[in-house]
This record gives structure tokens, C-alpha cells and sequence, in this order.
């Protein structure tokens, strides 16, 4: 349930609500908007009786939150929720563009991708030192080596770096190199490391499960969320359907069913939403024009040399042409 305190509520009023919140072996999360600070009771539903919050002191409503996934939903917080990462702000008028290779290979083609992508306009750099790969005798990432590579790219280029993390136990070694922690795919259900993530201060881009429904998608936010990390970026990868000439089927429709009941922001991934180097740049459009708060692009130097997802990734020859297009769709639509 959530609890609305009237607008002339006090920090003592508030701290009252609390505090009979945790007395009750529940979970508060703190709201402060603009006219009214929102108060989000997690727990046990056999604890949670509205009677027992609704006579506190300057407690203007209680409201229950229908919804399995409840701090992510726009009953409990009205406002977009914008993440800060690194230079760039995702979730607010403007378009948030990260690209980069599937995985870092060597220094040289992460330093020569990096310097063309920042020049087109990108925000942020992508790269896998951890590999998820179907199977276990493809190229699993260089670890370490990779995180220390996208370091001194970092460094070197002031871009921010968006890279993917796949045990909790490697999650503080992850945190140092990175910006932005990328939960996969694959990774969406794992409730121990999201756990872990939750208790770390970095922004967390969480990618659909290609399975996953629309509310399981948004539980796995909610484990972020109620663990105490509230900058959480959504991503839409594509789901599996009978369509066999792609990879994925990119799922456009979620984007503003997310942006309707939840006030997480969203980006796309159509390269893994394709599978397809020559889709990238339509469905890119495709997802701004349904409201996406970003992309994320894969682009290499030598697609047909790359050592993961070539086939989907764009070079940056493309990838020029590509910030062009999303320049003139944006300036239509009224973003940035």
C-alpha cells in the first residue's frame, strides 16, 4: 500500500508513519515529491491493514497498490524517475544513446570504437569483460583484463562505461570499472545477484528476459527497488516468438505500456532485438517514435572479425548515419 501525507505534514509526521511502519515488521520507501512526500509499505499483505496507518497524524490517504510490482509503479511515484550516469541524464527529454562493441576484444578496438562513437554523439560506451554465451566453447570475454581496458578507455575519452555483470560475487569488482551495471537477459530472474545490485550505488540497466512477461519484467525491477537502488534503467531486447528471420522479436508495445504503469524509464536494444546489422537503424526510429528514453548500439570496427555478435553490430560508418537519423527524429518529436 502506499500512504499520502498532506501537504502541511511535518518531518516529525512523517517519521511518526514510519516508525509505525517498521514496528510492524514492514518495509517503508520514502517519496518526497513536489506537494506531498508518498510512503510505500512493503511487507507481508497480512500485516499490511490500512486501519492501522490511515489515523496517524497528517496522513491524508492510504491507498492499496493492486499491482504485484508496487515501487515500481506510478501509483506509488507519479513522476518520471530520471537516472544520472556518468555526463548523460536517462528518463528525461532527451535521447540517451550508448553504443559499443558486444565485448572487448583488445585495447586497440575498444579504443578506436569508443573515439568514433563519442565523436558521433554517443553518451556512454558499451563492452562486455564478461561473456554469456550459449555455448560454452565461445568466446566467454577477457574478465578482468576487459574491466581494466574499459577503464583506461574511460579515462582516456571521458566516456561513461555501461558493462555487464553475471555472478554477485563479481559484482564489487564489476562496480569499480564500471557506470552503469548491466544485468542480461539471462540474468533477469537471478534474485541473488539483484540482491547484490541493490546494495550497490551504481545505476543498473536491467534487460528483459527473452521469455519474461510484462509484469515478471517489472518484479525483477522491484527487487532492485525494495533492496534500496532506486536508479534502475528498463531495457527492451527483443522476445523469443515463431518468427525465425530474426534473432528476436523487438516488443515496441512495451515501451509505452511501461511508460504508463511504471515512472522507471526504458531504452532499446535493437541489435539484439533484430539479430539483423541492416534492422538497427529502422527499428532504432521505431522504438524513439514509441517513446523509448534511449538506445543501445552495438557497433564494431570489423563486424565480420568480431568475436561476438557481428552479424548485429553496426560499424561506425553506420552508426553516423544512424545519430543523424535519431537527430531529425528527435528534433520532430520535441527531444533533445
Amino acid at each position: 500500500m502506499i500512504i499520502v501525507m498532506e501537504s502541511r505534514a511535518t518531518d516529525e509526521d512523517v517519521q511518526t508513519v514510519l516508525d509505525a511502519i517498521n514496528g510492524a515488521g514492514l518495509q517503508p520507501h520514502v517519496s518526497r515529491g513536489v506537494e506531498r512526500t508518498i510512503i510505500g509499505v512493503i511487507g507481508d499483505e497480512r500485516l499490511i491493514r490500512r486501519e492501522r496507518f490511515a489515523l496517524l497524524p497528517r496522513v491524508e490517504n492510504v491507498i492499496p497498490i493492486l499491482k504485484p510490482f508496487k515501487l515500481a509503479s506510478r501509483e506509488f511515484k507519479r513522476e518520471n524517475t530520471v537516472v544520472d550516469v556518468a555526463n548523460v541524464r536517462i528518463g528525461g527529454k532527451a535521447v540517451a544513446v550508448i553504443a559499443g562493441p558486444c565485448s572487448v576484444e583488445s585495447e586497440e578496438q575498444v579504443f578506436a570504437t569508443a573515439e568514433r562513437v563519442k565523436a558521433a554523439g554517443a553518451h556512454l560506451l558499451r563492452g562486455g569483460a564478461y561473456k554469456p554465451r550459449t555455448s560454452p566453447y565461445a568466446f566467454q570475454g577477457l574478465g578482468v583484463d576487459g574491466l581494466k581496458i574499459l577503464g583506461r578507455v574511460r579515462d582516456a575519452t571521458g566516456l561513461g562505461i555501461v558493462t555487464e555483470v553475471m555472478e554477485s560475487a563479481e559484482a564489487e569488482i564489476v562496480a569499480e570499472y564500471a557506470d552503469m551495471l548491466q544485468v542480461g537477459a539471462r540474468n533477469m530472474h537471478n534474485s541473488k545477484l539483484l540482491r547484490a545490485l541493490a546494495r550497490i550505488n551504481k545505476p543498473v540497466l536491467l534487460k528483459r528476459n527473452f521469455s519474461a512477461t510484462f509484469n515478471e519484467f517489472l518484479m525483477s525491477a522491484e527487487y532492485l527497488l525494495s533492496g534500496g537502488n532506486s536508479r534502475v534503467v528498463l531495457c527492451e531486447r527483443g522476445i523469443r516468438t515463431f518468427v525465425e528471420y530474426t534473432r528476436n522479436t523487438l516488443d515496441l508495445n512495451v515501451i509505452p505500456a511501461v511508460h504508463e504503469v511504471s515512472h522507471l524509464p526504458i531504452i532499446v536494444d535493437p541489435s539484439h532485438g533484430t539479430g539483423r546489422h541492416e534492422l538497427v537503424l529502422p527499428m532504432s526510429l521505431a522504438a524513439l517514435g514509441a517513446g523509448a528514453d534511449g538506445l543501445i548500439v552495438e557497433v564494431h570496427p570489423e563486424p565480420a572479425q568480431a568475436l561476438s555478435d557481428g552479424e548485429q553490430s553496426i560499424t561506425p560508418d553506420e552508426f553516423d548515419q544512424l545519430m543523424s537519423r535519431v537527430r531529425t527524429l528527435a528534433a520532430a518529436l520535441g527531444r533533445a
